[in-house]
């Protein structure tokens, strides 16, 4: 299923349920039927998934400590700061604007 997050400030994003409960969760949100990131939210929404992201990185670059470059992990492997971005650019969008962010599940 399809999670279709909207905000004045940006373009609308469709998402893959499972990243979006992903994502949702990092900001402590669940994916319901709809739901909303206020805009008084949106700040502590930013810091917390640019938190995650930057544990992630950390976590990559210790797995990647002391290897060669051929040895290093280059399966093309997506990271938390690429499946992120999307929404993290709309939360800042709108909180840039003083707008909430809202998401909608598709159940087709």
């Amino acid at each position: 299923m399809l999670v279709t997050f909207t905000a004045h400030a940006s373009p609308t994003i469709n998402m893959l349920e499972n990243l979006a409960q992903l994502l949702l969760g990092i900001v402590g949100k669940k994916v319901g039927e709809r739901g909303a990131i206020g805009s008084d939210e949106t700040g502590a929404a930013i810091a917390k998934l640019e938190a995650a992201i930057a544990e992630d990185k950390a976590a990559a670059d210790k797995e990647n400590e002391g290897k060669k470059s051929d040895e290093r992990d280059d399966d093309n492997r997506l990271r938390l700061s690429q499946r992120a971005y999307p929404l993290l650019n709309m939360l800042r969008e709108a909180n840039a604007e003083g707008g909430a962010v809202m998401w909608e599940v598709s159940r087709n």
